[in-house]
């Protein structure tokens, strides 16, 4: 290249992070290395976009998501940016669940958002597209794009399509659910095979109101995605088309130096929390919409979410409460006809902005989504005729939970209990007890030591919620735990308690026989002891050892705060 030639590079917007290692005489050892990969002067001139993407053969969220990230590479690229593509891990919930391996799945969320923000800080990066497949893919995600304060899309890639079973829809819910039944004996061996080659037809994360697709939709709402990215399934060339329309769309968002800090508010998070509740979403959003506002530095405190959910309605029948999957809500027109049914009853902050530069109802009137009336379903209710008058979750509180307890009602409305409580020190115990059919309509069971920290990890405990739904109390039998409940779990179920047992809380004080009290409609959690005896055992108690000293494990053991904020562990976020 001569002299001339080297003079005539394309210019490059001098405000550019990226300029730090692709500018000037002395970058050129930089530009050497970039051009080893096929970068040319027209690239390295643009604004540099990473496009950070978990693939994985690990779990069918995640198989297909190289094809996602080439989609938006693509639109990256005719847009006029440089894309940078990166990895970083995810964990299967589903085929971690019930096991030891469960304890890495919160942890995920937390190595997700470190690795994005170290790779998009050390390369210099301009923006990104994050993309995200299994449950704390999203979160994750978005934690990073909330720490570096990067210009970002969110790309969510899709939820599974339902299998089919003796005639109808399943998904994994029923799979785990039918362990119970087997139990049970109210199913064979031989249908529960059946049932388990057919539940997962392909790839993309599980299909009903899990969390996986709870957070894809609180994504839109909280603004970090375009309005009606959520709902395309995963194998639909629709996905695809939100994939390079979000390549296309960070390259306007970098131009106009559009940040998270921009339109993350209080009132976009209330959004979020009110899309959450009116379509029964996971109590899971709780714990990352806890940690994602921490990060965002966002007052939100855990008691908003029953103020929001007194004030909103479920309006959406889907599953684990309901019969419909995702791909049923996408047929209609997706997320954005339940955050219009929200906005038109003023149930939205519709001037919140979003990531489009837009406000969520500048941006609503421009999709023009049909209402619910219109379309007449029978798993979407207007606001004026609800499934029910309260949103689905309700945070507890209590001598058991002066920091809150989570459940998301799923079935009846005004779940009560007033009895003796069998206790658990693990998950694997209450499992074995569940599993030899020991389970009778009015137990209460408390599976303690699954903490954030205790555990370490907060599994999740799906295996338990399910085997006792797959016998037939789902609203008889009250489960309750400082780790948590899935996604797909239904039911009498209460988790996040705080404080947690392993830090010295009320419930590392229960014993077998004790009476507690649980009662949805006045959100109350308590157990039938003075303060001075909860005071006592807590003082005769032992604290346990950690279960490792040793790893990843130990160190997130001792860097978890409390599930009540989100159960977060970068040192600088908002604990309290």
């Amino acid at each position: 290249m001569s002299q001339q030639e080297r003079r005539e590079r394309p210019e490059k917007d001098p405000d550019l992070r990226s300029n730090e290692v692709t500018e000037g005489v002395e970058k050129a050892p930089h530009r050497a290395m970039f051009r080893a990969m096929g970068y040319d002067d027209e690239d390295l001139a643009s604004p540099m976009v990473g496009v950070a993407n978990p693939a994985a053969d690990i779990t069918p969220c995640n198989v297909h998501l190289d094809d996602v990230a080439d989609a938006a590479y693509d639109g990256i690229d005719d847009a006029g940016g440089m894309p940078i593509e990166f990895g970083t891990i995810t964990i299967s919930d589903a085929i971690s669940m019930g096991t030891e391996g469960m304890k890495a799945s919160l942890i995920s969320r937390e190595v997700i958002a470190d690795s994005v923000e170290l790779v998009s800080f050390g390369e210099r990066m301009d923006g990104l597209v994050t993309i995200g497949g299994c449950d704390k893919n999203m979160p994750g995600m978005m934690m990073a794009s909330i720490r570096t304060d990067l210009p970002s899309v969110f790309l969510y890639g899709g939820s599974i399509m339902p299998g089919e079973h003796d005639g109808r829809e399943i998904t994994i819910q029923n799979v785990f659910e039918g362990v119970g039944a087997v139990a049970d004996g109210e199913m064979s061996e031989d249908e529960l095979d059946e049932m388990e080659r057919h539940a997962c037809p392909g790839a993309g994360s599980c299909g009903g109101m899990f969390t996986a697709n709870t957070m894809a939709s609180i994504s839109e709402a909280l603004g970090f995605a375009p309005l009606g990215s959520a709902s395309p399934p995963a194998e639909h060339e629709s996905r695809y088309d939100v994939a390079r329309d979000s390549g296309e769309l960070v390259l306007d968002v970098i131009e106009n130096d559009r940040k998270p800090s921009d339109f993350l508010t209080i009132e976009s998070f209330e959004n979020a929390i009110a899309l959450q509740v009116a379509v029964g979403g996971s109590t899971n959003a709780v714990l990352h919409l806890l940690a994602l506002a921490a990060e965002a530095n966002v007052d939100l405190d855990i008691e908003q979410f029953n103020e929001i959910s007194a004030r909103t309605p479920k309006i959406a029948d889907l599953q684990p409460g309901g019969s419909r999957v995702m791909n049923d809500l996408h047929e209609v027109g997706g997320v954005p006809v339940v955050l219009q049914a929200l906005d038109d009853a003023g149930l939205l902050h519709g001037d919140a902005l979003t990531v489009t530069g837009n406000t969520i109802s500048e941006e609503l009137a421009a999709l023009d989504p049909p209402t619910i009336a219109d379309l007449d379903v029978d798993f979407l209710n207007t606001v004026e005729d609800p499934i029910h008058e309260r949103g689905a979750i309700r945070i507890l509180s209590g001598n058991l939970a002066p920091d809150g307890a989570v459940i998301k009602i799923t079935g009846e409305d005004h779940l009560h209990h007033e009895g003796p409580v069998r206790v658990f020190e693990e998950e694997a115990s209450a499992m074995e007890y569940v599993q030899a059919g020991n389970v009778e309509s009015g137990d209460a069971i408390f599976i303690r030591n699954e903490g954030p920290r205790g555990g370490p990890g907060m599994r999740e405990m799906l295996g338990v919620t399910s085997a006792v739904a797959g016998q037939g109390h789902s609203e008889d039998v009250a489960l309750l735990t400082d780790g948590r409940f899935s996604g797909a779990t239904r039911g009498f179920s209460i988790g996040h308690v705080a404080p947690e047992a392993y830090v010295g809380g009320p419930v590392a004080a229960l014993e077998d026989g004790d009476t507690i009290t649980i009662d949805i409609d006045d959100l109350e959690l308590s157990v039938d002891l003075s303060d001075e005896e909860l005071e006592k055992r807590l003082a005769d108690r032992e604290t346990p050892e950690p279960t490792y000293t040793n790893g990843v494990l130990a160190k997130y053991h001792r860097d978890f705060g409390s599930a009540a904020n989100g159960a977060v562990t970068n040192p600088g976020a908002k604990w309290e």
